[in-house]
């Protein structure tokens, strides 16, 4: 198989290699899917520059980057079902605790990790399903239906904040969304009842005027670090703050007490760590909203597997406006 791969950490141009490597049989329990897309996520980008607190070098020897893929089961081992050679999947989870990932023409991995896309639903919809569109999904649903409530998503123009919008939307949600001015009709279009600049000084106070005065029941939220004293504001009692990142301050100071009388849940969502019934039901509630045609995932630019580099930095660069993916057959 032809991947793309690094053994140290550091810039894309300097550690990304084009490889040809023999694809892995797949063992009892296992399938093997031959590639279409690969899902290039902040995650991976981190994770291949040694980002993450702590970690000094790579955990394997040759690592294949990148958790979110789609293609066509072309093998399985022992204990699948046959029939699925053929299915159309999407993968989560590819490179989570295992050296080879999705940036590769074939990947060989749990068969539960290759989940039947819905026939209505493209291959490149479905390469952006295991991080963005799972972590979209429980942010929004992870306290029940929202029906009836209103959801803020803080960061709504991102890639997992589109999403979450769109979700919320389709739950029958009443949804405030914060952004910048250059994002808000994207925004809007994803079914925003209300969009607010985030650099509003007086934010708190134009949240919860979108709300009629009242305080909201769920937060969709992107920088917890820096936005976690103006969630406080606005959380309603027994709310539930689902935080999804926290890129620019990694070490928050709580205002605790504010949080304990109105009983807040703070829920860190790390969607690689989903417990299996959670997933299932997320997994379901994501393909019934595409299903009814309430969810578009878009994409910003595919690049062919001998541009992962460039993949990495439009990533990095984080001015896209929809997902990167890479074209796993070119």
């Amino acid at each position: 198989m032809h991947a793309i791969t690094y053994d140290s950490f550091g810039s894309a141009a300097d550690v990304l290699k084009s490889a040809d490597l023999p694809c892995p049989d797949p063992a009892a329990g296992e399938v093997t899917v031959k590639l279409v897309y690969s899902g290039v996520n902040p995650s991976d980008v981190k994770s291949r520059a040694g980002g993450r607190p702590g970690v000094t070098k790579p955990a394997f020897d040759q690592i294949i980057p990148h958790s979110d893929g789609a293609g066509e089961v072309v093998a399985v081992g022992a204990g699948v079902d046959a029939g699925r050679i053929g299915q159309r999947v999407w993968i989560w989870n590819g490179q989570w605790q295992r050296p080879f990932g999705t940036a590769a023409s074939h990947i060989t991995l749990p068969a539960q990790q290759a989940v039947p896309l819905p026939d209505a639903v493209s291959l490149e919809t479905g390469a952006s399903l295991g991080i963005p569109g799972l972590t979209a999904c429980h942010a929004v649903f992870g306290g029940g239906d929202v029906a009836g409530d209103t959801v803020l998503i803080q960061g709504g123009a991102g890639t997992v904040g589109l999403l979450a919008v769109q979700l919320a939307k389709w739950g029958g949600a009443k949804v405030i969304a914060t952004c910048s001015p250059k994002d808000m009709e994207a925004v809007r279009a994803a079914g925003a009842d209300h969009v607010i600049d985030y650099r509003a000084d007086d934010l708190p106070a134009q949240v919860l005027a979108a709300n009629d005065g009242a305080f909201v029941k769920t937060i969709v939220e992107v920088e917890f670090g820096i936005n976690i004293a103006m969630d406080t504001e606005v959380i309603a009692p027994n709310g539930r703050i689902a935080a999804y990142g926290a890129a620019k301050e990694l070490s928050p100071t709580l205002p605790f007490y504010p949080l304990l009388f109105k009983a807040v849940t703070i829920d860190i969502i790390l969607i690689y760590l989903l417990p299996p019934a959670e997933r299932e039901q997320t997994i379901t509630r994501l393909h019934n909203a595409l299903t009814d045609g309430a969810l578009d995932c878009p994409v910003e630019k595919i690049y062919p597997l001998a541009e992962t580099v460039q993949a990495h930095q439009a990533v990095e660069a984080a001015v896209r406006s929809g997902a990167i993916l890479i074209d796993c057959q070119s």
